[in-house]
């Protein structure tokens, strides 16, 4: 009898942490239910925690922004550049005419200049000259003037002209001499007076003397 009440006694004793766990276990999922119902009842008024996703730009139409500064900054440059190379090539192009004046032109004009100095009035040879425009194309975009010059009389003379350059208001902002020696009679010479100034405001060439001598 003894040894049946005490086997009993063994086996609830060892029984006892089985059920104490098992009502551990228990109680713990039905905090875990309690926890998760009370959590999504009060979803609407609590913010959640969570980081937002980044969108999914792969469904997005037109350009990004930074792209569309990226290409106007690339297309301003590319103007310009365009612009710069295009002032050169003009700036090169006015050289290289310049350069096409011979040196003997050039002691021609400067022996013209000093034969006016001393004229008064314009001269007594304006109706052995006359001028006409040279087009800008030919010119590397120079204000050029072709200065026609024809002795008129029946012996060798030499000449000196001034062709003056004036703006819109009449003003002379520009002075340039060209002139031939010793000129058979009836021969004629075409040199060029060729304004350095730039391309704008315009200017208008105007023959200011002409002197045979």
């Amino acid at each position: 009898m003894r040894a049946g009440a005490s086997h009993q006694a063994r086996r609830a004793g060892r029984s006892r942490p089985v059920a104490l766990a098992l009502a551990v276990v228990a109680a713990s999922t039905v905090t875990l239910v309690s926890c998760s119902s009370d959590s999504d009842s009060g979803s609407s008024s609590t913010p959640s925690t969570e980081r937002p996703t980044a969108p999914d730009t792969a469904s997005f139409s037109g350009t990004a922004p930074s792209a569309l500064s990226s290409a106007a900054a690339s297309a301003v440059a590319s103007a310009r550049a365009s612009v710069s190379a295009a002032a050169a090539s003009a700036s090169a192009a006015a050289s290289s005419f310049e350069a096409s004046v011979s040196a003997e032109a050039v002691r021609s004009n400067k022996a013209a200049e000093s034969e006016l100095k001393n004229v008064e009035g314009q001269g007594n040879a304006t109706s052995d000259v006359s001028m006409t425009g040279k087009p800008r194309s030919q010119t590397g975009g120079l204000l050029a003037v072709v200065v026609t010059i024809t002795n008129k009389t029946d012996k060798k003379a030499s000449y000196a002209v001034q062709v003056d350059f004036l703006d819109s208001s009449g003003k002379v902002v520009e002075t340039r001499y060209v002139g031939e020696e010793n000129l058979a009679p009836g021969e004629k010479v075409q040199p060029l007076a060729i304004s350095r100034k730039p391309s704008e405001p315009v200017l208008t060439p105007k023959l200011a003397k002409a002197q045979r001598y």
